[in-house]
């Protein structure tokens, strides 16, 4: 446990982070402007993913996605591009792009459940929430490589962090929605059961393990609103043992964040990002509400829209 001064001076250099980015007189000077993102649909070879394309397309998802992360001042445009990547179900950022795989989306659908999940979550979120997670999460290398920012540890538990972070700047609802929705597209990647085998290379990935970052992301999670996510601990979704330090988890991201990703955020379309998802959600959820073989379902629709 972390002693209680320790706890004091991070909280008070916390509040003083957010009132010098708050004036604009943080430690690093912004040099970027925001509404930098640009976009391109890139037509799929295969066949199979043309009703992703046309459903993306039809729902202006990367438009939402650009007008979302409008907020980043970056010192150069970020394009977001959706792709077919030759039958690898992949998502990266390299060369000031991010590109994410007609593979993976469909991966993410044929992955969602038939039938919303007891805990509260539909089965439109099991397919938004991963969706979300990984542009935000490939947005987060974007933001570290063109900003310069420095990081501890692996930058792919830090790109993870971001995405969270983000995902908790939506309304509450919403936030508890993306949260377990992105918690259950790690979770599915495992085998079930409470113990299980995996190829010791396995361990040797630049990525934690799904399992972890499932955790990781509920821990957060729960850091930042123990009353919102009591259940994610209250139903053994997350260890009581690992929720106890939850709260100094999140106060170091969120220190890390108000320190020095803020500085280059826009505070006033900032303050639009809640009414820029729940004006263009709605729609993208009734879609994807049931799944494809349903009556009137829309076939393979998946929208990060609205949502980055």
């Amino acid at each position: 446990m972390r002693p209680a001064a320790a706890t004091a001076a991070i909280a008070a250099a916390t509040v003083m982070a957010l009132t010098f980015s708050a004036a604009g007189t943080a430690n690093a000077v912004p040099t970027g402007k925001p509404n930098q993102i640009k976009y391109t649909y890139v037509p799929p070879a295969n066949p199979a993913h043309q009703a992703i394309y046309d459903q993306m397309k039809q729902g202006r998802a990367l438009e939402h996605l650009q007008e979302l992360l409008s907020p980043l001042r970056l010192p150069y445009p970020l394009t977001l591009t959706v792709a077919g990547c030759d039958g690898v179900p992949n998502a990266w950022y390299n060369n000031d792009v991010i590109k994410v795989c007609y593979e993976l989306l469909a991966e993410m659908l044929k992955n969602a459940p038939k039938e919303d999940l007891p805990i509260g979550i539909s089965r439109a979120d099991t397919i938004l929430g991963p969706v979300l997670d990984v542009f935000l999460h490939e947005t987060g290398h974007a933001v570290f490589h063109m900003l310069q920012i420095p990081i501890l540890g692996r930058q792919e538990d830090a790109a993870d962090q971001f995405a969270a972070y983000l995902m908790l700047r939506l309304g509450k609802d919403e936030a508890r929605r993306m949260i377990l929705g992105a918690a259950y597209g790690y979770n599915i990647q495992m085998p079930p059961g409470h113990r299980v085998t995996v190829p010791v290379d396995v361990f040797s990935d630049e990525h934690s393990l799904p399992a972890q970052r499932a955790y990781n992301v509920l821990c957060i999670a729960y850091g930042a609103d123990r009353k919102l996510f009591a259940d994610v601990v209250e139903e053994g979704f997350l260890p009581k043992k690992r929720a106890e330090a939850c709260s100094y988890e999140y106060e170091d991201l969120t220190f890390a964040m108000t320190t020095l990703i803020g500085p280059h955020i826009d505070k006033k379309l900032a303050g639009k990002f809640h009414e820029v998802w729940a004006r263009t959600v709605n729609e993208r959820r009734a879609r994807l509400a049931r799944p494809p073989d349903t009556p009137g379902a829309t076939p393979a629709s998946v929208e990060a829209g609205g949502k980055p």
